[in-house]
């Protein structure tokens, strides 16, 4: 009997401490198949968003710099998503500080892409509703120090957030072969105000502010009460493309907040403090549709891809080409 029990035990020489290993059905191993095959999908085509921005100058613009720290953290999570799953299926075995940087690492990337969302937003927001000042408001320069300001924003809050699992790894742990975690009454109001209420509400709004002036010019183009004349014509021109990208990164904005959303609200309102698998699946699938997104939507990304399969980005003045 000892043997057989052992036999169940993560660690059998630690008979006492040991969890049990967990039993995985049919069911869970195909959904442990299907969220691998998906983490590494999200993996390569974050992957490929990272290396098209950063290579061609020409895409070195305010809204693909917000672009490409969005795949970073989408990159971050496709990763990180391997572990999550492996940490509720099967018996960890990484140790204890694996498991509490895996935490930490899971925080920034979700605090990052929150931050991100709400960057694009106040984006499109700039460039729709007071596009003649965009360009000068909304700088390279100054977009670059607020991805900055983002990721350090969310390494400092994950840093607080899991505090005791930084400065005591496995201080959760009920048992040796568990990874775990738990978030206190008052870091969990908190964390649920700033990281998912205060942002979503500010993405909300911003694009329904979006939405509205789109709306309004979209009805001034069709009733044709503009001027017509070739600066206005050259105007409203940059307006539509402007509409376009507002249109495209709307898309994200929704997949992202309906994936994520989910995800937050099972956290906040379970005692484990854990996600569940349909959660797990669903912040997958929103790093994951993200590049789709561009590709459906961006020339310049099914430009990138191209030169990147036929190997073109590997010769010389390549990050010169034309991508707009």
């Amino acid at each position: 009997m000892e043997d057989q029990s052992g036999a169940e035990l993560c660690f059998p020489q630690l008979f006492n401490d040991s969890c049990r290993k967990p039993r995985i059905s049919q069911s869970v191993a195909v959904f442990i198949y299907l969220l691998f095959f998906i983490s590494v999908l999200t993996v390569t085509l974050n992957l490929l968003v990272i290396i098209s921005v950063s290579h061609f100058r020409h895409l070195h613009t305010p809204t693909n710099l917000l672009l490409l720290s969005l795949a970073v953290s989408d990159f971050i999570t496709g990763l990180d998503i391997i572990l999550e799953g492996y940490r509720h299926t099967a018996c960890w075995l990484l140790g204890d500080v694996i498991c509490s940087l895996h935490v930490f690492v899971s925080s920034i990337s979700l605090s990052a892409s929150l931050g991100e969302m709400v960057f694009i937003s106040v984006d499109r927001y700039v460039a729709i509703c007071d596009p003649l000042h965009y360009s000068t408001r909304v700088t390279v320069r100054r977009v670059k120090m607020c991805i900055c300001v983002c990721w350090f924003c969310s390494v400092a809050y994950s840093g607080v957030l899991c505090r005791d699992d930084l400065t005591q790894p496995g201080v959760f742990n009920f048992c040796n072969g568990h990874c775990t975690t738990i978030v206190g009454i008052i870091d969990g109001v908190v964390d649920i105000v700033l990281s998912f209420i205060a942002p979503v509400a500010v993405i909300i709004i911003m694009y329904m502010r979006v939405f509205v002036t789109a709306v309004s010019q979209a009805r001034a183009m069709r009733s044709h009460v503009a001027a017509v004349t070739l600066q206005h014509s050259r105007t409203v021109m940059i307006k539509k493309s402007e509409l376009k990208a507002a249109r495209t990164l709307g898309i994200v904005v929704v997949v992202f907040l309906m994936c994520f959303c989910p995800y937050f609200c099972y956290v906040f309102t379970t005692d484990t403090n854990l996600p569940s698998a349909t959660g797990i699946f669903m912040l997958c699938i929103s790093s994951c549709l993200n590049p789709v997104i561009y590709a459906l939507f961006y020339p310049w990304f099914r430009k990138a891809l191209r030169l990147i399969f036929s190997l073109q980005i590997l010769q010389p003045g390549s990050r010169e080409t034309n991508m707009l």
